[in-house]
């Protein structure tokens, strides 16, 4: 590894790019060397293997959500462990403070989905609109849609570009945003980067947008690391959330999430209200359905804490934690960009998440190219 004032990354003394056939796996070892980790492309999704870890990045008709590692496919090859959410890392909307109240009953997208905050669901009556703003967004704080569509939902298919390194493969997804809220423009590109290094069992992300609008406090929501699906706390026995409680961080049992609660009842994190925390890790502790017995904690660290603008660790009806996180939230002219870069991944105890979060802290953004893959202040 080398490190200098500017980035820290794992570097290929002599890597080796491999083009990848959709027709089947390639391998990223030199020949005569045992491979390390395999892609396999078709024309649905992209299948990482390596050493320690397996994930699928879907390209269309995902299992369910178009962004991030898909559904049920990251699989901790040391325990045998899966994630039991929605997929992990999955893409929002690009959004601002402010309220939609002027137009949002009046505006829909191309697609006919609604664009004001309370019309996502635009079949049902005004009643159930407000009361599934309310579980799923709080009532406090309110925000808007600068650009749509969500992309985790309804983004077309896309091509991915995959590099393999030596010691790393490397997957990045860009989008343009393809509708806009009145007054405002289409067209700001989303990029999300995926790296898997070789012999750990967490990828590293960024995901970036390139805006074509001004804002006054612009900001990405996503999922980190992902949801949780759950009946009564069967498959997690525990939540921590690094921020809250002080500097050992919240451990909170399943039996707290038994009950459904909106965003800003508790465990709720705002950079306004919230003093920057040293670390920003959101973990939940995975149990075993059929023994009970616990597994490897499933985290995402957010590397540079002072990005988080708000994150929430909220129980909605039908046995769904959601932990979304939204990054940034500052001032945003059009032309310029912002980025967010995490780990995610399994780990054995939570004092091995705060040490890797140690190790990359500060940076914000992910590049990778021939010649390997490095963390960017």
């Amino acid at each position: 590894m080398r490190v200098s004032n500017t980035f820290v990354g794992k570097w290929s003394l002599a890597p080796l790019l491999i083009a990848i056939a959709s027709a089947g796996p390639v391998s990223a070892e030199p020949p005569g060397d045992k491979p390390w980790a395999r892609v396999t492309e078709n024309d649905r999704a992209i299948k990482i293997e390596t050493d320690k870890l397996e994930a699928v990045i879907p390209k269309k008709k995902p299992k369910q959500w178009m962004t991030g590692i898909e559904k049920g496919s990251f699989l901790d090859k040391t325990t045998g462990f899966r994630e039991i959410g929605d997929g992990l890392m999955v893409v929002d909307w690009l959004m601002e403070a402010g309220s939609d109240e002027a137009w949002r009953d009046k505006v829909f997208a191309p697609d006919g989905h609604g664009v004001g905050r309370y019309t996502w669901h635009t079949n049902e009556t005004e009643p159930a609109r407000r009361h599934y703003a309310l579980m799923a967004h709080g009532s406090s704080h309110r925000k808007r849609m600068v650009e749509g569509p969500q992309l985790c939902h309804r983004m077309k298919p896309v091509q991915p570009e995959v590099i393999q390194g030596k010691d790393f493969i490397a997957v990045t997804t860009t989008y343009r945003y393809e509708y806009a809220a009145p007054g405002r423009k289409a067209g700001s590109r989303w990029t999300q980067r995926i790296v898997f290094p070789k012999g750990e069992r967490y990828f590293v992300l960024m995901d970036r947008i390139d805006s074509v609008n001004d804002s006054d406090e612009m900001f990405l929501r996503n999922d980190t690391p992902g949801c949780v699906r759950h009946d009564r706390g069967d498959t997690f026995s525990e939540i921590y959330l690094s921020y809250l409680s002080g500097p050992k961080g919240l451990r909170i049992p399943s039996r707290e999430f038994f009950t459904p609660f909106p965003p800003d009842r508790k465990f709720g994190y705002r950079r306004d209200t919230h003093k920057t925390p040293e670390h920003f890790i959101r973990a939940y502790h995975l149990r075993d359905k059929k023994t009970g017995k616990d597994g490897p904690w499933l985290g995402g660290l957010t590397l540079e804490p002072s990005v988080v603008y708000e994150a929430w660790c909220s129980q909605r009806p039908g046995g769904i934690i959601v932990m979304i996180e939204e990054s940034h939230g500052k001032p945003v002219k059009a032309g310029e960009s912002f980025s967010a870069a995490f780990i995610v991944g399994y780990f054995d105890t939570i004092e091995d998440m705060h040490k890797v979060h140690d190790r990359y802290k500060g940076h914000t953004a992910l590049s990778a190219d021939k010649s390997g893959w490095r963390l960017v202040k």
